[in-house]
């Protein structure tokens, strides 16, 4: 957004300013169009509406010309609308997130620790005994159908497990068995996988913050929570479209998230990689209307 601009002036130089904006409470923001018409203004340090505020500036169209005069039709300004991206773009955007999440990535039936297929639980074993490190997704998982049924479009293979090995399907079980079975190299080497080098925590996070636009890191899922407060922001969210991620299966994600957004506490909600908040400030929200307003095209 080349055309948008943060601009902080120090409240005593500025009585002129004072006096045309009627500012009265330090700290003032004032949200104001590529015209210096003021869109909104945020008076205190409520950073909810911050951010609601600026998401809103950010969202409007450019204007591409002055205002015409009236009854002068040649000179109307022509908006700049956003340009949507398709269901099918969006979903394809967030299995490639998925699939290049890990340098090892397996999407299966259950988890690793309890595998709700044969064909998954010998992957498994499979990639357990040759010390190959990964990482699953659960496409049993109800609020996933969308990737469960995606998934085999996307990558043309029609069964599950699939294993990914540094965002290249490698294919399911036969494969894998064919690859161990060939005793002139090690399956590590045939996958390409670095066994002594994992994916950063960091690049984890990346990529598991972009898997949606609204985000939430919860304990437990949203048809199955295991706390309470993670059960209320899932009704909260209601019919919003949102993806989740179990923190209880991933001490490494549970522990780096709290690193990264400074916010020691689950569920965190997340929109475009940007932390909203716990329970408490996404109920407020909710209860004020904004919440709505601010996810409003999702």
């Amino acid at each position: 957004f080349g055309y948008n601009m943060l601009v902080f002036i120090p409240f005593k130089f500025l009585m002129k300013i004072k006096s045309k904006y009627d500012v009265s409470i330090v700290p003032t923001f004032l949200l104001l169009d590529e015209r210096k018409a003021i869109v909104d203004r945020v008076e205190g340090t409520e950073a909810s509406k911050l951010t609601l505020s600026v998401r809103k500036l950010l969202s409007m169209p450019l204007k591409t010309a002055s205002s015409p005069s009236e009854g002068n039709d040649e000179g109307k300004v022509e908006e700049q609308q956003p340009k949507q991206k398709s269901e099918e773009e969006t979903l394809n955007a967030k299995l490639h997130a998925l699939i290049n999440s890990a340098p090892m990535m397996m999407f299966m039936k259950g988890s690793p620790t309890e595998p709700k297929c044969g064909f998954s639980r010998q992957c498994v074993e499979i990639l357990k005994t040759n010390s190959i490190p990964f990482h699953s997704f659960d496409i049993l998982d109800p609020a996933q159908q969308h990737v469960r049924k995606g998934l085999k479009t996307y990558s043309d293979w029609p069964t599950y497990p699939q294993i990914y090995a540094n965002g290249e399907l490698v294919g399911g079980l036969d494969i894998l068995k064919e690859m161990v079975e060939d005793e002139s190299t090690s399956l590590a080497e045939q996958l390409g996988i670095n066994k002594e080098q994992d994916i950063s925590i960091e690049e984890r996070l990346t990529a598991l913050l972009s898997r949606s636009k609204l985000m939430l890191f919860m304990k437990g899922l949203p048809s199955a929570p295991k706390c309470g407060f993670s059960r209320q922001i899932v009704e909260l969210l209601g019919e919003a479209k949102f993806d989740a991620f179990d923190i209880l299966t991933d001490d490494e994600v549970r522990q780096g998230l709290k690193k990264l957004s400074d916010w020691p506490t689950y569920p965190q909600l997340y929109l475009d990689g940007e932390l909203i908040g716990g329970l408490d400030i996404v109920q407020e929200m909710v209860e004020s209307g904004e919440f709505s307003e601010m996810i409003e095209g999702l």
